[in-house]
C-alpha cells in the first residue's frame, strides 16, 4: 500500500510525504514522518496568498489566485488538502492537466514555495 500524507501547522508550515508498506497504517505513518521531515515555511499574507502564482509538475499545473477575506478555499480535493495544511483560509484555484493526486499535490507546494511578501522582496533588493 501507498500513502500520500499532508502535514502543517495551519500557521505557515506545510509539508507533503509519501509512504510505502504492506500495511495501510504503517505506510500512512512512514509518509507522515517523511511529510514531518520535508515542511517547508510560506510566506501569507494574512489568510490569503500575497500574489498570484502558477506552478507546474510533471503534468499537472495548478493556478493560485488571493481571494476577498471570507472567500474560503474554492479548490479541488488535493490542493485543498495542502492549503487548508497551510493556513490559508481564503483562495482560488483552478488544477488543470493531469488528475493525478501526487503530481497536483506537489505542483500546489511548489506554488506555495514561490510565494514572496511585498517586504520579503523589498529586504532583498536594499541588501544588494
Amino acid at each position: 500500500f501507498s500513502a500520500l500524507v499532508v502535514v502543517g501547522d495551519k500557521e505557515g508550515k506545510v509539508g507533503l510525504g509519501f509512504g510505502k508498506a504492506r500495511e495501510v497504517i504503517t505506510s500512512i505513518h512512514k509518509g507522515n514522518e517523511d511529510a514531518r521531515r520535508k515542511m517547508v515555511s510560506v510566506s501569507l499574507k494574512g489568510a490569503t496568498l500575497p500574489h498570484e502564482v502558477f506552478s507546474i509538475y510533471d503534468g499537472a499545473r495548478v493556478l493560485l489566485r488571493p481571494a476577498s477575506p471570507g472567500t474560503g478555499i474554492i479548490a479541488g480535493k488535493t490542493v485543498r488538502a495542502v492549503l487548508e495544511s497551510a493556513g490559508v483560509r481564503d483562495v482560488l484555484s483552478k488544477s488543470l492537466g493531469s488528475n493525478n493526486p501526487t503530481n497536483v499535490a506537489k505542483a500546489a507546494l511548489q506554488g506555495l514555495r514561490q510565494l514572496r511578501r511585498r517586504e520579503d522582496v523589498m529586504s532583498a533588493r536594499d541588501k544588494k
